[in-house]
């Protein structure tokens, strides 16, 4: 078996988006929001299933993105 470690750019990015996901998760769950909860729970999740650190990057941006958006 060929076990590697991540590059160290997939460490931060599943770090930061992470702490990201966090946040949003306990500020939709304080304000009784759906959508940052949603969102939160996404930015803690995805890393688990991206191998790609440019895809990791593409996605956590536009997850950011999203929680800045206007609510409905």
């Amino acid at each position: 078996m060929n076990f590697s470690l991540p590059s160290p750019g997939y460490l931060l990015a599943s770090m930061v988006f992470g702490v990201i996901g966090v946040g949003a998760f306990m500020y939709g769950k304080k304000q009784a929001l759906m959508k940052p909860m949603a969102i939160g729970v996404a930015l803690m999740a995805y890393p688990y299933f991206i191998t790609r650190v440019w895809l990791l990057w593409v996605i956590g941006v536009a997850l950011c993105v999203a929680l800045y958006l206007p609510r409905d």
